[in-house]
């Protein structure tokens, strides 16, 4: 620290005594033997891996393990926490590093790679006019990240954002509202741009994801465009309705071939590569419990806990049975963990001392392994926003009936699971029988059944079940009570800004979502 001062103190004095102006400081912090441009390819390749919480900043558990597992999974009862692991959402209680993950790993991974890809391929740049596709496929994937940034806590910096270069080291914020305004013009610019046309400049090799497939990036861009409004579309629903249409018209996911995967490998090594998720829930490494929720479990049993018959068929794909050995694979059988227990509890409420390991439903361990794909957005998602914009009457163009899409969302979203193993198919009769025994809008309301369906679509990307939750209200969860939570009793519906961003910028007390606290609601919770 004595040392530092010591550069500091005369780093000063250098500016007092020459007098430099900024453009002259800014010319002396430039090495003239460094590398000045860079491959853009292998930043888009990391934006790609951002996404996917494994890109440059390290840890390819932290963001999965902390807040879509420990906030996430347990807020919207996928998943239940007796003791262990890292499990905020489970009882309501507080973790710094929950809060702070999103915000610290999106700005400086993801949209820090996402804004040199911008900058070097827009005006001026040394791309200017070469890598016009990966440029737009960046502005998608920046539209992705933005919105779960401003879904997780409201207001935040965006239009001054990852200016560092230019000299904004505190940005403003902006509202929720601004910013979904300039994300859906984002991926209606994006979309439109992209074209088999433009020069590639080797767009297909970085590419992660579609291998430089055009039409699919486009189909994306439509679909997250959907996505984003749906999800204003009970606080503005002129502009929900504006970009449905728009939506509907560009063309979105067509099928499971469609589906949004950035592809993870067992190596180079733990950190590299690797599924964030997997990693998170490995008992040598991040630990976490495996169990599925109770809320969960029952809804897959159906009706009718006592038989198999009218279950979904997604139940001995999303579980992997009870216990480690002689495992009990009877659907029937399988038992979820009930949400907002420790040990203690659990021991009352069963009558006796609980083995949670031979006595809870666990997730299954196909979809589990470090290689495994990782899922960013799916095809079955779609159906169904597609379904509730007819059945809600938001936009026009959307062909074929509310029940028609829902049913293709309920098949694609049960059919979605293969890329983690061949094993885990539903085939089509078991779908049509599902479908039989539940018929839309009979069984349950339409918007109702819809947002269920939604609901279990997003197992692994808890952050997206808890927006869908947050905004539809479906499924009708009970919220747990654990001593000491911070909540009242109350699900969260945000996260708190990380510490150090409110002790540090200060543009927080003017332009943050507040009173900054867990039962705050963002702009389009409604």
């Amino acid at each position: 620290m004595k040392n530092l001062g010591k550069y500091i103190k005369y780093g000063l004095a250098v500016v007092l005594v020459t007098g430099c102006d900024t453009q002259q400081l800014h010319d002396l912090n430039i090495n003239p033997q460094a590398l000045n441009q860079v491959n853009l390819n292998f930043i888009f390749t990391s934006a790609e891996l951002g996404i996917a919480s494994n890109g440059s900043t390290g840890d390819n558990r932290y963001i999965d393990w902390r807040t879509n597992i420990g906030m996430c999974a347990y807020a919207i009862q996928h998943l239940a926490n007796a003791g262990g692991g890292i499990a905020p959402g489970d009882k309501y209680t507080v973790n710094s590093e929950t809060n702070a993950a999103p915000f610290e790993f999106t700005y400086n991974d993801q949209l820090k790679n996402v804004a040199e890809i911008l900058k070097q391929s827009g005006p001026g740049g040394f791309a200017e006019g070469k890598y016009v596709n990966m440029r737009n496929a960046a502005r998608i994937i920046r539209a992705f990240s933005f919105a779960r940034l401003t879904d997780f806590y409201g207001n935040v910096p965006y239009s001054e954002a990852n200016k560092g270069i230019e000299g904004i080291f505190f940005p403003k914020y902006d509202s929720q509202e601004a910013i979904y305004t300039d994300l859906l013009k984002e991926l209606d610019e994006a979309a439109s741009a992209l074209s088999t046309s433009n020069p590639d400049e080797g767009f297909a090799a970085a590419d992660f994801i579609y291998k430089g497939d055009i039409a699919k990036w486009k189909k994306w861009g439509y679909s997250l465009m959907l996505r984003l409004a749906m999800r204003i579309s009970n606080v503005d629903a002129g502009k929900a309705a504006t970009y449905v249409t728009k939506a509907a018209a560009g063309g979105v996911f067509a099928s499971n071939a469609d589906n949004v995967w950035v592809a993870m490998a067992d190596g180079p090594s733990e950190w590299v590569n690797q599924n964030g998720i997997s990693r998170a829930f490995d008992p040598g490494d991040g630990g976490q419990p495996t169990y599925l929720s109770a809320t969960l479990v029952n809804h897959l049993k159906g009706t009718n806990q006592g038989v198999a018959t009218d279950d979904d068929p997604r139940l001995m794909i999303i579980s992997g049975g009870i216990g480690s050995e002689n495992v009990i694979t009877d659907p029937v059988k399988q038992k979820g963990m009930p949400n907002g227990y420790d040990q203690a509890m659990l021991d009352k409420l069963e009558g006796k001392t609980v083995d949670v390991s031979k006595t809870y439903s666990r997730i299954n361990t196909k979809m589990l392994q470090d290689s495994d794909p990782y899922m960013i957005m799916n095809y079955g998602e779609v159906e169904l926003l597609l379904a509730e914009a007819i059945e809600r009457k938001i936009g026009t163009g959307i062909s074929g009936t509310a029940k028609s899409h829902y049913e293709a969302g309920v098949k694609a979203s049960m059919q979605m699971f293969t890329p983690y193993d061949a094993s885990l198919t539903v085939s089509d009769a078991a779908v049509a029988t599902y479908l039989t025994t539940y018929p839309y809008g009979t069984a349950k309301p339409a918007l109702e059944m819809i947002g269920e369906q939604l609901w279990v679509n997003k197992f692994f990307n808890w952050w997206e079940a808890w927006n869908d939750w947050r905004r539809t209200g479906f499924p009708k969860l009970t919220p747990t009570n654990y001593p000491g939570n911070v909540t009242n009793g109350t699900i969260p519906v945000r996260l708190r800004y990380p510490t150090n961003e409110v002790a540090g910028n200060p543009n927080y007390q003017t332009g943050a979502t507040l009173p900054d606290e867990f039962t705050t609601k963002v702009w389009w919770d409604k």
